[in-house]
């Protein structure tokens, strides 16, 4: 091949690595001169070619598969697009369908097709209907170069767009037709392993009677990934399921085979089929499974419109609507069940019962409990809604088993009774703090006697109330989380009624009378607190280490002194403190301790997992029910990701799944003396570093 274009110039080659001429190339077609489109496979081009591919294509350079054809598009000198053909996928499902061919037919003639393998116009390039005007002018040529070169003439072309990252316009501008999505898995060995990343499949006829060349008849053809909208029974939902788009990280640290994934549909119609007594209709089974599906699903908006047209169709939109906020199906029987099964998995005699606030910014004012209130996700006060959760943990793993959403006071004045009435708040409900509706919940969960816990975890918000400690379960032992400014007596303090000095109110009420009150903060500043070192963690890059201190105190309530409880403070190596309560017994061993503390993490992953991966704050409801029922179901996500880490058997590691057990029970490393992390003695400070086995997300969980 001749190195002068049809232009009348040369194209200057650029050795490997050699700096390129990348400045802009803008404008409209028709004002530059004519496009040349030449080969560069086994030309003095193809140096060039792979250069331009390996420095911007997206997907890089390698070797392609079987026959390969490689072209270079050239604007007066300078090249502005490469693009590839090679050998075109083996099997196919939507291409197959749409051609209509056997498996026998397929093997004889799948040498008919090619895949345009590489498509690149180079960033510099900004030409309007350039891409298109490239395709059209390769595709011209590529039937009699592609037979001269390997003795077949193609009768189809295929390519796969990544719609992450483009939209496919140019291929469609050139008169691609478009034939839906991907699988989503890759060829590995002698298998296919599913990755979730699906791509858009799009076919260019070159010879139109190639059915009839190959003897085939096209089948009927849905583009979509989900049957014609006319279905509407559970039945045909669970086929709609085994072709959606499912995430490869559904169980993380898991390589998902085809088969596995094609099993998941399966195992979500199981699952969902347990809670249909809660149903009292066919429809509402299926409503309700759509939902569930949306919210494991890969769709980035997770509320109920997306749901309804990625899982059922447009009519459906209001239905799934009035199933979440009005419909009569009984979604107390659901989470009965729900806990019940739950317990199943993750009951343990040594568990702990976590509560947490969880808020979710809102705009607008109508939304049932939205206030401007502290948002934890901002961290600051915040329009948003606020709710209160109970968590379970044990080192089976861990889920979440009940909540309410909290109704700020505002909200209970004679003025919101009609916004009151409209967002379907009960009328016989009045106003709780968090912490009494956390303790309601606990002595509910207590006394469904399915949950065993040895403690009960808490954050801040309900450490500081001792209402709520002193009103716990009986038999447990709280770990509650404090502020670094709260009061306590390192001794106990004398306390009595003052003497009377003559003058003024005589007194009556008792009060400190010798002894000082300090703040947990400056305790863990000074240099007398009892550090020990521990590893949180053994994460990638080596052990996560921590310091905790551990020693009695005296809490201060009202200026008096309480009894005696474990002051638990732990610093990272970033110098963060936190600090914490607890009534566990004063021989408790420093690991039941650091245990305790491991333990009350993992309802702060449910929460981060319930938002990153099953749409926790995607939902768009506004009245009490729909707010309840969308939680419930956000904790069926969670508890069937839980479902599928045990039924996969993943061991907790740096990457630990959902539901993964905190494992902080034990010594990671025995030479640090594992005796000292056992027995039920009382703690002594000038012992070896102790090592709690946790993941590395668990750790940062911890931390914060």
């Amino acid at each position: 091949m001749s190195d002068r274009l049809r232009s009348g110039s040369h194209l200057r080659l650029v050795p490997d690595a050699a700096p390129l001429d990348t400045s802009p190339i803008q404008g409209d077609l028709h004002t530059w001169s004519p496009i040349t489109v030449e080969v560069a496979s086994h030309s003095s081009l193809e140096p060039l070619w792979d250069q331009l591919v390996r420095g911007y294509h997206y997907l890089g350079y390698q070797k392609l598969l079987g026959h390969r054809l490689k072209y270079l598009a050239v604007l007066q000198g300078r090249p502005v697009a490469a693009l590839a053909f090679s050998a075109p996928a083996r099997v196919l499902r939507v291409r197959d369908q749409w051609i209509g061919w056997s498996a026998a037919q397929r093997h004889v003639h799948l040498d008919r097709i090619v895949n345009n393998s590489r498509f690149l116009i180079l960033p510099w390039v900004a030409v309007n209907n350039l891409a298109s005007h490239v395709l059209a002018r390769t595709l011209a040529r590529l039937p009699q170069e592609w037979a001269a070169r390997f003795g077949t003439r193609p009768w189809l072309v295929e390519t796969f767009v990544d719609p992450r990252r483009f939209t496919g316009t140019c291929y469609r501008a050139a008169n691609w037709q478009g034939l839906g999505q991907t699988f989503g898995s890759g060829k590995q060995g002698h298998g296919y392993v599913y990755h979730g990343a699906a791509k858009e499949v799009y076919v260019y006829v070159l010879e139109p009677r190639f059915r009839h060349r190959i003897g085939c008849t096209q089948q009927p053809f849905c583009p979509s990934h989900r049957p014609p909208p006319s279905l509407h029974k559970v039945e045909d939902l669970q086929m709609i399921l085994r072709h959606a788009g499912w995430s490869p990280a559904l169980v993380p640290g898991v390589t998902l085979t085809e088969a596995e994934v094609a099993q998941l549909a399966d195992e979500l119609v199981a699952f969902h089929a347990q809670f249909q007594a809660a149903f009292g209709r066919i429809e509402h089974r299926r409503l309700g499974l759509a939902y569930l599906s949306g919210l494991l699903s890969t769709s980035p908006a997770k509320s109920v419109e997306p749901i309804a047209l990625a899982f059922l169709d447009a009519d459906a939109v209001r239905p799934l609507q009035r199933f979440l906020k009005a419909y009569r199906w009984d979604d107390a029987a659901m989470a009965a069940t729900h806990q019940a099964l739950l317990a199943e998995s993750l009951a343990a005699p040594d568990g702990m019962l976590t509560v947490d606030s969880c808020e979710f910014p809102k705009k607008g004012t109508e939304s049932v409990g939205v206030a401007r209130q502290y948002c934890g996700a901002r961290g600051k006060v915040e329009n948003c809604q606020s709710g209160v959760f109970v968590g379970y943990t044990s080192d089976k793993g861990y889920g979440l088993v009940a909540s309410r959403l909290y109704l700020p006071a505002s909200w209970f004045t004679p003025e919101q009774a009609q916004r009151r009435k409209d967002t379907r708040v009960p009328p016989d409900l009045g106003f709780q703090t968090k912490p009494q509706i956390a303790r309601d919940l606990l002595a509910q969960a207590a006394q469904t006697q399915r949950f065993p816990a040895t403690w009960i975890g808490c954050d801040a918000v309900f450490g500081a109330d001792w209402a709520f400690l002193d009103g716990l379960p009986p038999g447990t032992c709280y770990f509650a989380s404090i502020r670094a400014n709260t009061l306590v007596f390192r001794t106990r303090p004398r306390v009595g009624v003052p003497r009377y000095r003559g003058r003024g109110r005589k007194p009556t009420q008792p009060r400190v009378t010798q002894g000082r009150a300090q703040t947990v903060g400056q305790i863990a500043r000074s240099k007398t607190c009892p550090w020990t070192p521990v590893v949180l963690a053994e994460g990638a890059k080596g052990p996560i280490r921590a310091e905790v201190a551990c020693l009695r105190v005296y809490p201060a309530q009202d200026g008096l002194p309480r009894e005696e409880v474990w002051l638990f403070v732990r610093r990272l190596e970033d110098g963060q403190l936190k600090y914490a309560f607890s009534n566990a017994p004063a021989d408790a061993p420093l690991a039941a301790l650091c245990r305790a503390a491991t333990l009350r993490w993992p309802i702060e992953q449910c929460f981060q997992d319930g938002k990153s991966q099953v749409g926790m704050d995607h939902y768009e409801h506004r009245s009490w029910p729909a707010w309840h029922r969308h939680m419930l179901y956000v904790f069926l996500a969670l508890h069937f990701l839980l479902r599928l880490r045990l039924r996969f058997k993943k061991n907790a590691g740096p990457d630990a799944p959902t539901g993964a057990p905190p494992r902080g029970g034990g010594v990671a490393v025995p030479s640090l003396d594992a005796r000292a992390c056992a027995g039920t003695r009382a703690i002594s400070y000038e012992e070896k570093p102790h090592c709690l086995s946790l993941t590395q997300e668990e750790a940062a969980g911890a931390a914060s």
